[in-house]
């Protein structure tokens, strides 16, 4: 009881501990020549609220004792001012730069894109709006150091300097997106960054906010659906467009209000969409035999790919107070999307390809349907150690059904419960985060392609996260420790193998529990050496415990045209064992090393990053086949027949490699960048390239605006990758150019934007060397998307 009451008094004692003296602080903000800049945001540090200057850059904002001012404008440096009660009127200069400053949600705390130490892109605005595509894949592909794994266009994830999948953590507002993509490349992302408010991209390891999924780095879509400022006014927006390409039509609307403290915000999208079109392409042989298994004389060809339709639609409500102390804030999202599943096809599917062009067969096709619910709260406290408490919560309810011939094949389900708290607080000059995050994630597959079995898989993590100010260097210190837990029963012979001893393998069923403790460290640093510019240097350690999917696969991945196997199972005399003995994590070692310039008329940011990875977790072509007949039985060459049997592995790796986007401004109406990476992904003791790396690009874009037009020129080199495994084909170069064109005018109360976009303008054909299907699907043909867009 005295121990309960300790705790209650010190609790008590820090929410009071704030100053009841209120203050009023006022100031102007100017430019470097001395005039006034107009609806800059001023924030107060650690809380929700904001105000914006007026027309003479002016403003007044209520502060409790000792507080910081964050002032930010587009196209200027963010600055930083301490004030308190005494504080008289403040005069605040902020720098121009040509480059974009942005808050990233992600960093947690408060740095905006230049400032932050581990390297950042931010898509947002007109930007993301002219960027946006049906996946995130494709929307960011165009980042350097930022790749698309391609399973057509609409099943398309981020690929973040060479790792993918379990590797890169895609959250919203922060917490996992909770959908089946990590699975098998033909999950799409749930995630809409049609109506996302920016889309941040965090390279390198971000394990100590996310968890040990964010080894390879974090995409986070960030949105208002719970508004965190108040809104005053009713605001809108609607857009419509269409892209030839696909025949594709997108609606989009948004609208929020609020009184009283009081917000309110509704968004929704609805986007459908045929098969979209491509230059003339060869199918792969083993699409066009005849029906006596002979080779034809000439290739067949195609001009699009087959079931690469969509149709969805999504539809989210918010609400949040927001007072001087305390926001709280509800969301629910609905998605449902239907979306065809290219080169999914059973053996010898071929043989009915007549009637599915006569419509008496239906290809294979998944419907998604997720319920998403998100809450916030967060108190500002403002005392003198505490600066404020936040509270995320987040549950997801996600079904991926896989139907064909109009029946459902295989239903992948998932259902996700997510908590993060964290105190941010100020202890003596360091400022920083300390917290608790827990995440428990229901996984079950059932049906004909459940090569993974049914999981839980369950994660407590408690991390800190300090950074202090020493002059012109900020240096950044982090830690996570992660329990992180796998239960599953698990089915210990191969699947589909029809012999006498079916019925013995479907009893060997085994109930399994694996235990890992993740430890993840970092250690950071930013010079300011002369303003405008500045180098980071990054250490970090991160520990990964593996996937179910990676960990406990058995079974026919049709979307892939492989038997895969989990690194618990071993191969013996053709029959598998579940053997799951002497697991070890996934262990990276990553140093990053920046450099950026941001002020004037020239600016850059050069990235190196240097990655060792021990125990990497990979999939390795066993040598064997597996085929329903026989099971297990050793490829022969000439023999196609079978699924060839991929089993996942560990093995020390290596990664390193450069990107770089520069910009130069010609003048006050042009701008041209220079843009690319370079990414190697290779096997320790040269044992062999890593599979499926995405080729270097290099590219360059040139920026003209003049009056009420926007234009914009991007052409963008893909090289030849060659740097393969021994069960892949090299991929050949392409260029690809784009081209973008808005108007902008204002009709009565309505800002109205008409855009044209033409991709790929020389109709180049391009195939994606990440791709698991690739010779199947190339890149789209040019395509030419007209939209509208209105703001109220």
């Amino acid at each position: 009881m005295i121990r309960h009451s300790l705790v209650s008094t010190a609790i008590i004692t820090a929410l009071s501990s704030f100053s009841a003296h209120a203050a009023v602080v006022s100031g102007q903000v100017l430019d470097d020549k001395n005039q006034p800049i107009s609806q800059a945001d001023v924030h107060i540090h650690g809380k929700a609220q904001s105000i914006k200057t007026d027309n003479n850059g002016q403003f007044s904002i209520n502060i409790d004792a000792n507080s910081q001012l964050h002032i930010s404008k587009d196209n200027y440096v963010d600055a930083r001012i301490a004030v308190n009660e005494t504080s008289p009127a403040l005069q605040i200069t902020l720098v121009p730069t040509s480059v974009e400053t942005v808050v990233v949600y992600a960093s947690a705390l408060h740095k905006n894109s230049l400032e932050m130490i581990s390297p950042v892109s931010v898509l947002s605005g007109d930007e993301l709006r002219n960027k946006a595509q049906p996946t995130l894949g494709e929307t960011l592909k165009g980042i350097p150091g930022v790749n698309a794994s391609y399973f057509g266009p609409v099943s398309s994830s981020p690929i973040i300097r060479g790792l993918d999948g379990p590797r890169v953590k895609i959250t919203q507002n922060g917490l996992d997106s909770s959908d089946a993509s990590r699975i098998g490349p033909d999950h799409a992302t749930s995630n809409d960054s049609l109506a996302a408010e920016q889309i941040e991209v965090l390279r390198g390891p971000a394990t100590l906010l996310y968890g040990s999924g964010a080894i390879g780095g974090v995409v986070n879509v960030v949105d208002n659906r719970i508004p965190t400022d108040n809104i005053d006014q009713l605001t809108g927006a609607v857009e419509y467009s269409h892209d030839t390409v696909s025949n594709a039509n997108t609606y989009a609307a948004k609208l929020e209000t609020g009184h009283n403290n009081f917000n309110f915000h509704f968004d929704g999208t609805k986007r459908t969409g045929d098969d979209y079109q491509t230059p003339r392409f060869n199918l792969p042989e083993e699409e066009h035999e005849d029906h006596e298994g002979h080779d034809e004389e000439e290739h067949e060809t195609a001009t699009s790919v087959e079931n690469t339709f969509i149709d969805s639609q999504t539809v989210n409500f918010g609400t949040s107070y927001v007072g001087e102390h305390l926001t709280l804030g509800l969301s629910y999202g609905r998605i449902e999307t239907d979306y065809g599943i290219p080169a999914h096809s059973h053996e010898h599917e071929h043989e009915h390809e007549h009637e599915h062009e006569e419509g008496e067969e239906e290809a294979v096709y998944a419907r998604v349907e997720q319920d998403r619910w998100q809450g916030l709260m967060s108190y500002a406290l403002h005392n003198n150690w505490i600066e404020t408490i936040n509270l995320r919560l987040g549950y997801t309810d996600y079904r991926h059904a896989e139907i064909e011939d109009g029946t459902i094949g295989t239903i992948f389900s998932n259902e996700t419960t997510e908590a993060r708290f964290n105190v941010e607080h100020k202890i003596g000059n360091w400022h920083g985060m300390a917290g608790y995050h827990f995440s428990e994630s229901d996984y079950d597959a059932d049906g004909e392609e459940a090569f993974t079995p049914a999981s839980k898989t369950t994660t407590h993590a408690l991390f800190i996260l300090e950074e202090q100010q020493f002059g012109d260097v900020t240096l950044e210190l982090g830690a996570r420790l992660e329990d992180y837990t796998i239960d599953s029963n698990v089915d210990a012979s191969a699947h589909d193998h029809e012999d006498e001893h079916t019925d013995e393998h479907e009893n060997e069923v085994t109930a399994y529990s694996k235990s890992f403790t993740n430890l993840s460290a970092s250690a950071g640093a930013i010079w300011q050496y002369t303003p405008g510019q500045n180098v980071s240097l990054s250490v970090s350690h991160s520990e990964r415990a593996p996937l179910s999917a990676e960990l406990l696969s058995n079974g026919v991945h049709i979307a892939t045209g492989t038997y895969e196997l989990g690194l618990g199972y071993v191969v013996e005399d053709g029959e598998i064992h579940f053997e799951p003995e002497n697991i070890k994590q996934e262990t990276s070692t990553n140093i990053d090393f920046g450099f950026r310039r941001f002020s004037g008329d020239f600016g850059y940011t050069v990235n190196f990053f240097y990655n060792d990875i021990k125990n990497f977790y990979y999939q390795q072509n066993t040598g064997l086949v597996f085929d329903e007949e026989h099971g297990l039985e050793a490829a022969e060459p000439g023999h196609d027949d079978g699924m060839a049997v991929y089993q996942f592995v560990s093995k020390d790796a290596k990664l390193y490699g450069i990107e770089f986007d520069a910009h130069y401004q010609l003048n006050s109406n042009a701008m041209v960048k220079v843009f690319g990476d370079s990414t190697t992904a290779k096997l320790a003791d040269d044992e062999g390239y890593l599979p499926r790396i995405p080729a270097n690009k290099l590219g360059s874009e040139l920026q003209y605006n003049i009056s009420d037009w926007q234009f914009s020129l991007t052409g963008t080199h893909y090289f030849e990758q060659n740097d393969i495994t021994a069960y892949e084909t090299a991929t050949d170069g392409y260029t690809l150019f784009d081209a973008q064109a808005n108007y902008q005018l204002t009709v009565g109360p309505v800002d109205t934007q008409f855009y044209i976009n033409i991709d790929n303008i020389t109709d180049e054909l391009g195939f994606v060397h990440s791709s698991f299907i690739k010779d199947q699907a190339p890149l789209p043909g040019r395509n030419f998307r007209l939209g509208v867009r209105g703001y109220f």
